[in-house]
């Protein structure tokens, strides 16, 4: 039988974590990125190998692993649940650091908001649904998730949404849910949502400026639309 040679037996400008280290990140391939997180094989196969069984289970579509359950990687032989945590959480921190830190003073577009919300949602596997809170100004609060759901509804309190924007001082609000499928087009429940909530925020003199749907690194803007 063939011996298998261990990736610490490589030659070091072979080796990923070595290679990162002269070269840098954008040197390595998806495969050697996966090892550099994997760390360890099994007895029958080294990291890069079961890094490259992992990607080509996916079928070679980085996009589609990133999108993928912690149970379902788990099924890859060589990949525990600690090596399918520590993938998990790496892919989780690239989509949280294409999230500006930085607080914007004002948000005058669908764009602005699009560009703010797509990092966050474009890769869920559910669909989730946020709420922008501004002042009488326009002046920017913050946002908040109100309702996390399945693949392809989830349920928003109305009540819950209005009683947050008054905690908040909030008089003016935007609405942002997610396609997990990838189509931005809003549904029928998309539709009655926006006319529900806009009516019972006028009732309580809060303003629904728009609801945005993302869907991939596309969105729709009822607002654009003239919709609302």
């Amino acid at each position: 039988m063939e011996k298998k040679i261990r990736i610490n037996e490589w030659a070091e400008g072979d080796r990923p974590r070595e290679k990162l280290l002269e070269k840098g990140a954008s040197a390595l391939t998806n495969t050697e990125l996966l090892a550099i997180l994997i760390r360890s094989g099994t007895r029958n196969m080294n990291a890069m190998e079961t890094a490259r069984c992992l990607i080509n289970k996916h079928d070679n579509s980085l996009y589609a692993l990133v999108r993928t359950p912690i149970e379902k990687m788990m099924r890859i032989k060589g990949i525990g649940p600690a090596k399918a945590a520590a993938l998990a959480a790496a892919f989780e921190l690239g989509r949280r650091g294409q999230v500006p830190v930085e607080r914007p003073a004002s948000i005058t577009s669908a764009r602005e908001v699009a560009d703010m919300m797509i990092p966050m949602l474009k890769d869920l596997t559910y669909e989730t649904c946020w709420v922008l809170f501004f002042d009488g100004a326009r002046k920017y609060i913050g946002r908040e998730q109100v309702s996390s759901g399945g693949l392809n509804a989830t349920i928003v309190d109305i009540r819950m949404v209005l009683k947050k924007a008054l905690d908040k001082l909030s008089c003016e609000l935007i609405i942002v849910h997610n396609h997990p499928s990838g189509s931005h087009k809003p549904g029928r429940q998309d539709k009655l949502l926006t006319q529900t909530l806009k009516e019972a925020a006028r009732m309580v003199d809060v303003h629904l400026i728009d609801h945005i749907v993302i869907g991939g690194s596309r969105y729709f803007s009822f607002a654009e639309e003239g919709l609302l």
